[in-house]
């Protein structure tokens, strides 16, 4: 079983996340891709707006119908931090081969992240870049070469077009009024409206 993870805040899941998603499964040729909300990140504060339930919810609404693909609360249930390693130990399995997705950020930290040696042991990281930024492509090619190095995994790469979009300029836009319908899953942008969430 080829078995994909795609963790992160997710607040709120948006049109990149979707795509991701997508381009993960078709390049990678997974048999299921899990959606993983984390509780309360290591790196980040609790994200303001939205309850972790109503941001698993949100991913509920964005990948239903997706074939392959489970919305899991498994972070959600751990009473302290999430931590990407302990995810990856709970999927694990002889008959299974793990990849985790990586934005860039994750990318060129993932060597500082809990217990990285484990957590290249148990999968193969492969990126994916929603911006565009030239000045980081040597930066990733340098990092990825230090992981070949380190950790014998060699980093593969997700192919497809940018889209320029972040869960933070999304919450900008609703605190200000503005239209996020272009941005989000039709069905997570009434949810967001039904619950008011991220409007302060």
């Amino acid at each position: 079983m080829r078995i994909g993870v795609y963790g992160g805040t997710f607040a709120p899941v948006h049109n990149g996340h979707i795509q991701a998603a997508k381009a993960f499964m078709e390049q990678m040729w997974l048999d299921i891709l899990y959606i993983v909300p984390d509780r309360l990140p290591p790196h980040k504060e609790e994200p303001c707006g939205a309850t972790a339930h109503q941001r698993l919810k949100m991913c509920d609404l964005a990948f239903a119908g997706m074939e392959g693909v489970v919305v899991t609360d498994m972070e959600l249930q751990r009473e302290d931090k999430s931590y990407t390693v302990d995810t990856l130990r709970e999927l694990a399995g002889e008959d299974r081969k793990l990849f985790l997705l990586c934005g860039t950020d994750m990318l060129l930290t993932l060597d500082r992240w809990r217990e990285p040696e484990e957590i290249f042991r148990l999968c193969y990281p492969v990126y994916v870049r929603r911006e565009n930024d030239k000045m980081l492509d040597d930066m990733i090619v340098a990092k990825i070469r230090e992981y070949r190095e380190k950790f014998g995994k060699m980093v593969r790469k997700i192919v497809v077009d940018p889209i320029n979009l972040s869960s933070s300029e999304i919450r900008e836009d609703i605190r200000a009024g503005r239209d996020i319908s272009e941005k989000v899953p039709p069905a997570v942008c009434e949810y967001i409206r039904e619950n008011h969430l991220f409007a302060e």
